[in-house]
């Protein structure tokens, strides 16, 4: 279903003995809540193909090859999509075939296909989710480090090490905390539930806490950046620096509303897991506000997607263009890590030293306005965000 049960409730969902707080949301409208995740899922895939799609009217201009940056962008649009597919093929299988899913319980001794599906369906979403708040954390790493210019020609491979290196092994920890030794039976106790919500929150978590720092220094940098390069800030320096800063702004915006529900929900439920009894009247107001918001992660939560390629590159439009062919271009390089490949002046072919110092002043100069560039594509207005908008057009 939604990735809501990503977290915490996506693999308690697939264990045979249920605690009252997992059960209480299960068994809330579970046919209208499969429903939910099923439209949501599916118009958020929607918008979000049709908004990495080429558009008409963009002219594939002379345009610098892709940044790691736009190519980080890209790879959470790609994990929001497989993930979305995850979650639109499980909640249609849960709607379709309830006699396969009522399998997984106690009564029944829990075959082993229903809780195969259920858990396999379970890591795929929560894999991909958690890979997208990796490459997410990485995009503000990225940021940070094109203004300072110290990016390497492996950046963007050490990226995906470590995007996909912690995403599987939380996943796979996570189950492992939770199932072991058998599918049949989850671990009950704090001892194995804490753990189990350390691995799945943790990456969530980071972006919230960590990527906000980040960005406002990434900020500040870009700001002494355009005051270093002519010694001044002039009125389009400064309104190039507000539109890096909205960018971020609406990124972690989005995120934030995407998954907020998600941490108050998995609070509300981990107190009631924390009752003897949770069907007290005292309670009433807590259930109540843990099935609201249950409901609330089943529409927010797919429409990461799609809401963040608002964020990244604003609404791009409906005409698409499917005539469109890519045109081989000299590509200039652009990337993070050219940027911080062609800091430093080569020694080869330069005649004399006022040569040099010219070359040096004018790199330093055009790998200013390309770190800059790199941070704001997709923020301009007009007829120039015809031809920079599309993730297509920025060297895909």
């Amino acid at each position: 279903m939604s990735w809501v049960q990503g977290e915490h409730e996506l693999e308690t969902y697939c264990c045979p003995n249920r605690d009252a707080a997992t059960q209480l949301v299960m068994s809330f409208q579970p046919d209208v809540f499969c429903g939910v995740c099923i439209g949501s899922a599916s118009v958020s895939l929607l918008l979000t193909i049709l908004q990495l799609l080429p558009k008409k009217g963009q002219s594939p201009r002379k345009m610098p090859k892709a940044s790691s940056s736009s190519t980080i962008l890209l790879l959470i649009s790609v994990c929001d999509i497989l993930g979305g597919l995850g979650m639109i093929f499980r909640s249609s299988v849960w709607l379709g075939f309830p006699g396969f899913i009522a399998n997984i319980s106690v009564v029944n001794g829990t075959d082993v296909w229903p809780s195969a599906f259920c858990v396999g369906s379970a890591m795929w979403i929560q894999l991909l989710y958690s890979a997208g708040f990796w490459w997410l954390f990485c995009y503000a790493v990225d940021s940070y480090l094109v203004v300072r210019r110290s990016a390497g020609l492996s950046t963007i491979v050490l990226y995906h090490m470590m995007t996909w290196g912690l995403a599987v092994m939380l996943c796979v920890e996570g189950i492992a905390l939770l199932y072991y030794p058998s599918l049949s039976s989850c671990e009950n106790g704090l001892e194995h539930a804490i753990p189990h919500y350390i691995t799945t929150y943790a990456p969530l978590l980071l972006v919230l806490v960590v990527n906000p720092i980040l960005f406002r220094r990434t900020v500040s940098a870009v700001a002494s950046l355009l005051k270093g390069r002519q010694g001044i800030y002039t009125e389009n320096e400064r309104r190039l620096g507000t539109e890096i800063q909205i960018r971020f702004f609406k990124i972690m915006l989005v995120f934030i509303i995407c998954w907020s529900s998600n941490i108050i929900n998995e609070s509300l439920l981990f107190y009631l897991e924390m009752q003897p009894d949770i069907n007290e009247m005292p309670l009433k107001n807590i259930r109540s506000a843990a099935l609201i918001t249950w409901i609330i992660m089943g529409v927010l939560n797919p429409m990461q997607g799609f809401l963040f390629t608002l964020a990244f590159y604003g609404w791009t439009g409906w005409r698409v263009d499917f005539k469109w062919r890519k045109r081989e271009i000299p590509w200039e390089s652009l990337s993070s890590s050219t940027v911080g490949e062609n800091a430093y002046p080569s020694p080869v072919n330069y005649q004399s030293n006022i040569h040099d110092s010219k070359k040096i002043s004018t790199t330093d100069s055009q790998q200013t306005d390309e770190a800059i560039s790199m941070l704001s594509e997709g923020n301009t207005s007009g007829d120039d965000r015809l031809t920079r908008s599309s993730p297509i057009y920025q060297g895909w």
